[in-house]
């Protein structure tokens, strides 16, 4: 299995799906690097204990804005009365790393199956009205708009703030190697994407691969459509944890034996 995950993310998957019995290893297909304007960053940060809400895409998103709050914020810690929001158990696992308590954490349960902005409204929207409430949205250059626009719909204020860049990725010989191993022998790996994004960088690393005999996993119906949109043959849609790729990988090796 080919995990497309940003480093360090794409590691620590490749650990949990080995411990798991699957053979894995990483070709990250996206770079994380730090926020243009690092001084939106800190302001988020002084602007935080004012906010009902900080909502982070992803855990790159937790990472780097936590990495760049002052001693003092580190110290005082999480504001008492702000909840961090989740779409998954990736995100919601970076928040508990970073000191979060877990009372603050808000995101869709792990037995609902569903991890993106419309689980994640399912369980604010039980929480309190949103009417009159601050929410700061942590992401990336850009990023899907539907939960701020479900939130202004509700009468909160919504502001953005960019706490990472996403880069194209570039490749060691290890990773040109896995790559044209994948491309060669398609029917010997299996890729997993978890970003439309990771999913597009293919087509100009390989430019004249073929993808139609080739399989991946996606944890989003989005990721998956775009796997389908550059020529996958075969594209699964599966949970975003270890174990749920796991399980997934032993129903399918069970149900092709004779």
């Amino acid at each position: 299995m080919i995990v497309t995950r940003p480093q360090p993310q794409a590691d620590e998957w490749v650990a949990s799906l080995q411990a798991l019995g699957l053979r894995a290893r990483a070709l990250p297909l996206l770079g994380i690097a730090d926020a243009a304007d690092g001084a939106a960053v800190q302001a988020a940060w002084a602007n935080l204990p004012g906010r009902d809400l900080a909502m982070f895409v992803s855990p790159s998103a937790v990472e780097r804005f936590f990495a760049q709050r002052s001693a003092a914020q580190a110290s005082a810690g999480w504001p008492q009365r702000v909840l961090a929001g989740s779409t998954g158990p990736g995100t919601q696992a970076a928040l508990r790393r970073a000191g979060v308590p877990p009372e603050a954490i808000v995101t869709p349960p792990a037995e609902g199956g569903q991890f993106d902005s419309e689980a994640l409204w399912a369980q604010l929207r039980a929480r309190r009205s949103w009417q009159g409430a601050h929410a700061l949205i942590v992401r990336g250059e850009a990023g899907r708009d539907w939960l701020a626009d479900t939130l202004r719909q509700q009468g909160a204020q919504v502001h953005f703030v960019e706490a990472y860049r996403r880069t194209a990725p570039v490749l060691d010989e290890a990773g040109r190697r896995c790559l044209a191993d994948a491309v060669a022998r398609p029917a010997q790996h299996l890729w997993l994407f978890s970003s439309s994004q990771a999913v597009q960088q293919l087509p100009t690393l390989a430019p004249q691969a073929d993808w139609s005999a080739s399989c991946a996993l996606a944890t989003h119906e989005r990721i998956a459509h775009a796997a389908r949109s550059i020529g996958f043959g075969q594209v699964d849609q599966v949970e975003v944890t270890p174990a749920a790729v796991a399980a997934h990988v032993t129903r399918s090796i069970q149900s092709a034996r004779p």
